[in-house]
């Protein structure tokens, strides 16, 4: 091989270096989302002085969601929890994620999610609700959105 092959090779090698690299940062990472709980999200909007936070992790994969939840103020126990949708702000929609057992705060959690619900969640299409006795229906709400 003479100097000039030699040169040529070491500059594709290192263009394909650069390359690889460069798909590697475009690789997705995990997606972080949060909803602000309130009353007033409600539809129709409910009085009251609960409130809550939750922040959710979505794998780089977007199959599994870990998230943490915290409320306080409520009128009285939670009778159920749960994310919903597709449905945007304003909008009611089934359970799409149903939280099981006795729901507290704080609490954490993780699901799998189908490729649908991936995308609705990625879409800002999800939200999520905490049922008491008193608003059988939801009382406080937040659409879970990106955070960017």
């Amino acid at each position: 091989m003479n100097i000039r092959t030699r040169s040529a090779q070491a500059v594709l090698f290192a263009a394909f270096v650069f390359w690889g690299v460069a798909i590697q940062a475009a690789t997705p990472h995990a997606a972080h989302f949060a909803a602000t709980l309130a009353g007033t999200s409600e539809v129709p909007s409910v009085s009251t002085t609960g409130a809550g936070t939750l922040r959710a992790t979505l794998n780089k994969d977007h199959t599994a969601l870990k998230w943490k939840l915290k409320f306080s103020g409520l009128t009285g126990p939670v009778t159920g929890a749960h994310f919903h949708g597709p449905a945007a702000a304003g909008e009611n929609a089934d359970v799409v994620i149903p939280l099981t057992g006795s729901i507290t705060s704080p609490q954490s959690g993780e699901v799998t999610l189908t490729a649908a619900q991936a995308a609705d969640l990625l879409a800002g299409k999800l939200y999520f609700n905490v049922h008491t006795a008193a608003h059988p229906s939801g009382e406080i709400r937040g659409q879970v959105m990106a955070k960017r």
